[in-house]
């Protein structure tokens, strides 16, 4: 709880401190009681979607449409993959989907054993489609008003996530996919990957996220542009925007193989510096700059009382790897 506080704060000594500048920088700190919100969000997101009483759903079981896979062995233990797997509609975003997404995001969410999570599709040349459109047709305005609102959430809750995330986009990933993949921290793309935002083709707007998070990737006039064509990127001009990290051409399903070498790079660190790592460059981007090294100053606070710190400097002057418990 004291962690908490010290970040919220921060933010709110921000927030007086621009008050008390001008009139301009007044405006802007109306922004920034948002930024306390979200950090509370991130902390405690819980899924706004439905389960029965008294249930448990088997989030790893490879007959739904969006399931958990713990890998384990020397080199991939700690890494979680959860598939999309709905060929019969392309990963579309329909109502059970987007609750099978948040059931997924429940178990991982508190798991002290994941390191790092890879969100991969299991069809092939698609990530993800965007929203159902079949099942939109059926909805009237409040339920679309209700449905969209629940994307917003599910995917404020793969944001969340405590741990890393990547996400591995082989195929189209379009409209509510691509802002699905923006949730993650990092993103990958192979040579089938294609993506975009084409909501104004449709006479709508991106409604998950994207006119927010795609900004704050590329850039807002790049964004822009990408928003008002609807124009679709492939791996190579994606990368050279910023908006994946990596890209794999030469191999089948290269984004989920990048993604994969991605996370065996991050696995085997400090799990608490992983968290924290994330954590203070999530909050802190928000805010101005002497917020955002005070929000870094408490979350190193965090990792300077583990067990995992002491044994990296024992590691060290022991000149071998580190094992790490994330305690």
């Amino acid at each position: 709880m004291s962690f908490r506080r010290t970040l919220l704060t921060s933010v709110a000594l921000a927030a007086s401190r621009r008050m008390a500048v001008s009139a301009r920088t007044a405006a802007v700190s109306t922004a920034v009681p948002a930024v306390s919100t979200a950090v509370l969000t991130r902390t405690r997101w819980h899924s706004t979607t439905t389960t029965t009483v008294g249930t448990t759903p088997n989030v790893t079981d490879p007959a739904r449409e969006c399931f958990v896979t713990h890998l384990d062995g020397e080199s991939d233990a700690g890494i979680a993959v959860v598939t999309l797997n709905r060929p019969a509609a392309k990963n579309a975003l329909s109502r059970t989907l987007l609750a099978q997404i948040s059931e997924c995001l429940e178990h991982l969410r508190d798991s002290e054993t994941t390191r790092v999570v890879v969100l991969r599709s299991a069809v092939d040349r698609v990530f993800c489609a965007g929203a159902d459109l079949k099942e939109r047709r059926t909805m009237t305005p409040a339920q679309v008003s209700s449905f969209v609102s629940a994307l917003r959430s599910t995917f404020s809750g793969v944001a969340a996530l405590p741990m890393p995330t990547i996400a591995a986009l082989d195929g189209a990933a379009l409209g509510g996919g691509l802002e699905l993949a923006m949730c993650c921290d990092l993103r990958t793309a192979g040579t089938s990957a294609k993506l975009g935002l084409p909501e104004t083709k449709l006479a709508i707007i991106p409604g998950a996220g994207g006119t927010q998070r795609l900004p704050r990737l590329i850039g807002v006039p790049l964004a822009k542009e990408l928003m008002f064509t609807g124009r679709q990127l492939v791996a190579a001009d994606a990368l050279a925007m910023g908006l994946v990290n990596r890209a794999d051409t030469g191999v089948m399903d290269g984004g989920f193989v990048a993604a994969m070498a991605l996370a065996r790079e991050i696995a085997p660190q400090g799990p608490v510096a992983l968290r924290m790592a994330k954590w203070a460059v999530d909050a802190g981007s928000e805010v101005d700059l002497a917020s955002g090294l005070r929000i870094e100053q408490a979350c190193y606070a965090q990792v300077i009382p583990t067990a995992d710190r002491l044994e990296g400097l024992k590691a060290f002057a022991e000149k071998r790897k580190p094992v790490y418990l994330g305690k």
